[in-house]
């Protein structure tokens, strides 16, 4: 809690930047991991791309045992098959390979038998779906992602830079990989569901990196005359001005997502909300970690070439190493100077100056820095409190006789009649 509070007060300042090999490095290892999923497991589709039969009957109180052996008394394998018991409905829901009208009608009667539903043709429905109308959409959907791609490089390389187009595609396609590996590994069917909840985030990941790149020129317009701080340091500080916003945003977008996954979809039973909310879901959170941790300092790396940023880094090194570090001690004795030294005047300099003074104060016991040894006639008692006490003032006469040196009459205060 206490670190939230920080967070939330942004009393912080994270190193984003300086430690972006570590955040490659975690990128690379869930990205593998992604997509040794989707090469080795691949992926579960739903009847819309792969094609075939689904058949949704009353359970009355039968098991997913039950199903399959009915299955295999038809001759489909139920390896092939897709067996589930809603809960809710109290229904089961058979998807199955593509059939002809003998093995459709065939099954349709196994399981009316096996079930006791009384009339199959209402109580059993039975939908087929051919696998060509899946190809379409899958073409559909890829043709939609290129043009969508291609739009936002454009507009990214005329807002921006080309760069950070670069660089926000970079991060793009990071979202795609991890939220597709997360589909292969969970099992998760891959439904029209799930390709619109893919295009959506898409837009969210872009928006959240979008703004952090605004910040990050702003906060690094008009640097070619400054020498306070490098690129890196100036990215590293517009991340951590718009972290709290990116949270913010994310959390607020994830609360209504993870409902619909862990509440709608995974206590209430309702299947098809969970291929929406799990794409969203696991979009949204890598939106937000790519946008922090792997497109800015990724923008960082391809900017750092560059002649403006290598000199900018430079001057900052050398303006850095120009500072004025603390002068050596020098014993303290009469005559010596405590101020500051002339403007343009180093501290070596500074220092053998005092040096000089000292060297000549200590040859002439009055303190006088020419060296000179003759003595001067000096008031009563001066020499009490060291060589460097001064006379007395008028000031200091006056209270001590009562009147004013070199003045006759009446004490002063008091008037003539």
């Amino acid at each position: 809690m206490a670190l939230l509070g920080r967070i939330y007060r942004s009393d912080f300042h994270i190193d984003f930047v300086g430690r972006r090999r570590v955040w490659y490095a975690l990128s690379g290892v869930i990205v593998g991991i992604c997509v040794l999923s989707m090469i080795i497991r691949g992926f579960s589709l739903g009847i819309e791309f792969s094609g075939g039969a689904v058949f949704q009957l009353p359970s009355h109180g039968g098991t997913v045992e039950q199903v399959e052996d009915t299955l295999s008394s038809v001759g489909i394998d139920p390896a092939d098959s897709v067996v589930q018991q809603l809960e809710t409905s109290k229904q089961f829901r058979v998807q199955t390979p593509t059939l002809s009208d003998e093995q459709t009608d065939k099954l349709t009667d196994a399981l009316a038998k096996r079930f006791s539903v009384a009339d199959p043709d209402r109580n059993i429905a039975v939908s087929t779906v051919g696998s060509s109308w899946g190809s379409t959409i899958t073409k559909k959907a890829v043709q939609g992602l290129i043009v969508f791609l291609v739009l936002v490089m454009i507009y990214l390389s005329v807002r921006f830079e080309w760069k950070m187009a670069a660089a926000a595609m970079a991060a793009l396609v990071h979202d795609l990989v991890v939220t597709m590996g997360v589909y292969s590994l969970v099992g998760f069917e891959v439904t029209p569901s799930t390709v619109i909840a893919v295009l959506t985030i898409l837009g969210f990941s872009l928006y959240d990196t979008v703004v952090v790149f605004d910040r990050v020129r702003e906060n690094t317009a008009g640097m070619a005359a400054s020498s306070r701080r490098t690129y890196a340091e100036a990215t590293n500080d517009a991340l951590n001005e718009t972290l709290v916003r990116s949270l913010n945003t994310s959390v607020i977008a994830l609360i209504p997502v993870a409902s619909l996954l862990f509440v709608g979809a995974g206590l209430l039973g309702a299947g098809t909300l969970k291929d929406l909310a799990l794409a969203q879901f696991v979009g949204i959170a890598s939106g937000t970690y790519s946008s922090l941790f792997f497109a800015t300092p990724l923008l960082v790396d391809l900017k750092r070439g560059e002649p403006a940023v290598r000199a900018l880094d430079a001057r900052v090194a050398r303006e850095r190493g120009r500072r004025p570090r603390s002068a050596p001690s020098v014993p303290a004795g009469p005559g010596a100077s405590d101020g500051p030294g002339e403007p343009g005047e180093t501290a070596s300099g500074e220092v053998t100056a005092r040096a000089g003074g000292l060297a000549a104060v200590a040859g002439d016991p009055l303190g006088r820095p020419d060296g000179s040894g003759a003595r001067e006639p000096v008031p009563a008692g001066a020499g009490l409190a060291g060589a460097g006490r001064r006379p007395p003032t008028a000031g200091a006469a006056r209270r001590a006789g009562g009147r004013k040196p070199g003045r006759r009459g009446r004490p002063s205060g008091k008037k003539r009649r």
